[in-house]
């Protein structure tokens, strides 16, 4: 009787596990494993291993001591005091470690459109042309991505190891594994036809002392526009942690401040659909009016953490207001990077009617109607509220500058229609002039507003009418991952979804931003975000950053069952373990194809006709 109730207790130990976040044993049943409990319950038995270091890595490591004296010796980093800089990051460091000297030949493609930035460049010597207008991607040749094949799955799936969460050694220490890809490690590429391609096109060129990629490389976001070497050039590509850490000197910042309105400014108005017929002496024009404002903090996950937990009307007011409901349009709001929340007045409180995010405008209708209005009628004012949710950059352009300059270049069918108090509001907003409003149950937007879920461009939505709760799409991400599930079938519910704990590749991945070695990016084609491990020091600063608690700190072991440890302070190794989408799995995300009951599905809460499309396959009703 004992022994018996002895099983039982280690059984419901091992399933309460499952149920959280270590599916040990397919679908939570124990399975009797002598040889792996014995050893597992070795724990004097560890190996000692040299944790991670901030410079383990460095970006080039060919960088040495006169490569870092020629950068010193020229602007903008002869003149930065080393005093701005903290002795456990000195320039010289940043300048080593983070930096790497680019040469690049006549028609070279240094950066690409929409792949995503972790760089950003400025120019030594030589020039370059930044191509205003878009290409076809095949004239850049961007491959098709290929999935790992079905062979090389299963051979991994036959080696893996039955514990969890095991590392071979060489992939715990810095120097094991493969480096992370950079873009000297692939054959350069090269635009064919260069001077008939660039006489057909409107480029920007770039000289001595020009930066560019820096808004995609802060922001953690898509490249605007593709950059190609003018003649042969020498760069200084800066990742973006040593780029965050030269910001500190505020001439370098104000430097790029500046370096945006000179040469980024106009090009990114001229992306905007509405403006792309103004002349370039009137876009000009428009830019020198443009201002450039900013709310919120980069690091908005701190904040949100003390007001996640208010009731939604409090959340709402404790966000920085843009602009206000009943107050009359100073300006035309186009936000840059981040997302906003547009709000109305509801009884005591405020109801949202909408969100959004980059490239969006707010307040096209208001100004629209007051510019185009009869003499006799009066102006309106602002029918909504516009919030920061998170951080959140805006160009806002005066209202004098929209009626004077952009209006009589903006075709008829592309105007909003004017507004009637008596009639219910206008939309929101539109994504691109002329298309109508995607619609979203309010309550549906309230909710993800409230737990920032429109940030999850691959968020996992679990249909709660399907899902049987077998755990199937839990043991499918045990197996992939070494014993340990990346996602729990837990997370907030609205009525009949619920938005599970996986990691969602965020538009905005406020886990990267403190990570001292680069070890959490995100590939710069699919967006993916994911941790290379071996220069992983185990620090927690994603896992703490990420606001929906999606990362985990794990300790691992060796293929024989014994943990790490460091060999200075004997402390256990910990590495950032979270959903990378089964990136080499041939079939893609195990969790997806488990599902028997099609109940669970990755969707882009960002993207407004993403969410109404998934809400409307699904049988959802939307107002």
């Amino acid at each position: 009787m004992a022994v018996r109730n002895r099983c039982r207790i280690i059984s419901a130990v091992v399933h309460l596990d499952a149920g959280g976040r270590s599916e040990l044993f397919p679908g939570g049943r124990f399975a009797p494993d002598p040889e792996g409990f014995l050893r597992m319950a070795e724990q004097d038995s560890v190996v000692a291993v040299r944790r991670p270091q901030r410079w383990d890595e460095p970006f080039d490591p060919t960088m040495g001591d006169e490569e870092v004296a020629y950068l010193r010796s020229r602007s903008p980093f002869a003149t930065m005091p080393a005093k701005n800089f903290s002795a456990a990051t000195p320039l010289e460091g940043i300048l080593r470690n983070d930096c790497r000297l680019r040469r690049v030949t006549p028609g070279e493609v240094i950066v690409r459109e929409g792949d995503y930035g972790n760089s950003a460049f400025l120019v030594l010597a030589g020039g370059v042309r930044v191509l205003v207008s878009q290409l076809p991607p095949e004239q850049f040749g961007r491959p098709p991505r290929r999935p790992t094949g079905w062979i090389r799955a299963v051979a991994r799936a036959v080696r893996h190891p039955r514990l969890r969460e095991a590392r071979s050694p060489d992939a715990v220490s810095p120097g094991g594994g493969p480096r992370p890809q950079h873009v000297d490690d692939r054959q350069a590429l090269f635009l064919q036809d260069v001077d008939a391609v660039l006489g057909n096109q409107r480029t920007l060129r770039l000289g001595p002392g020009d930066l560019f990629g820096e808004i995609a490389a802060m922001y953690r976001s898509p490249r605007t526009a593709t950059v190609l070497a003018d003649g042969e050039a020498t760069l200084v590509e800066i990742r973006w942690q040593g780029l965050r850490l030269l910001r500190r000197d505020r001439h370098f910042a104000e430097q790029l401040d500046r370096h945006y309105r000179v040469h980024w400014l106009k090009v990114h108005l001229q992306e905007t659909p509405l403006f792309r017929f103004l002349p370039q002496d009137v876009l000009q024009r428009v830019a020198d009016a443009t201002e450039m404002h900013s709310f919120g903090r980069l690091e908005w996950n701190a904040r949100y953490q003390k007001t996640r937990s208010l009731p939604p009307a409090e959340q709402i007011e404790a966000e920085p207001l843009v602009a206000h409901e009943g107050r009359f349009p100073t300006a035309l709001v186009l936000l840059r990077s981040g997302f906003a929340r547009v709000s109305q007045s509801h009884g005591a409180g405020h109801r949202t009617s909408a969100y959004l995010g980059k490239g969006h405008l707010f307040g096209l209708e208001e100004l629209t109607h007051n510019a185009l209005r009869p003499s006799t009628a009066s102006p309106v004012p602002l029918q909504h509220s516009l919030r920061a949710v998170g951080f959140l950059d805006t160009l806002q352009i005066p209202v004098a500058t929209f009626a004077e300059e952009i209006l009589p270049y903006v075709r008829q069918s592309e105007l909003p229609p004017p507004i009637r108090l008596d009639a219910p509001p206008p939309p929101a907003a539109r994504h691109h002039p002329g298309e109508p409003p995607e619609e979203v149950p309010t309550g549906l937007l309230e909710f993800i507003m409230q737990h920032r879920l429109n940030n999850g461009r691959e968020a996992m939505v679990i249909d709660l009418h399907r899902c049987t709760r077998c755990d199937d799409c839990v043991t499918a991400c045990a197996t992939t991952h070494g014993g340990n599930p990346r996602f729990a079938r837990t997370g907030p519910e609205h009525e009949r979804l619920q938005f599970a704990q996986a990691c969602m590749h965020c538009t905005d991945p406020v886990c990267m931003i403190g990570c001292p070695t680069g070890a959490i990016g995100r590939d710069p084609q699919t967006g993916t975000v994911s941790i290379h491990e071996p220069i992983c020091v185990g620090c927690g600063t994603c896992a703490t950053a990420c606001p929906y608690q999606n990362i985990q700190m794990t300790e691992i072991r060796d293929p024989q069952g014994r943990l790490f440890r460091d060999a200075t302070t004997e402390l256990p190794i910990l590495k950032a373990t979270k959903c990378d989408l089964c990136q080499t799995q041939p079939s893609g995300p195990a969790c997806l194809q488990a599902c028997p009951h099609d109940a669970l599905e990755r969707v882009d809460l960002g993207d407004v006709t993403s969410l109404t499309d998934y809400l409307q396959r699904r049988g959802i009703e939307t107002p």
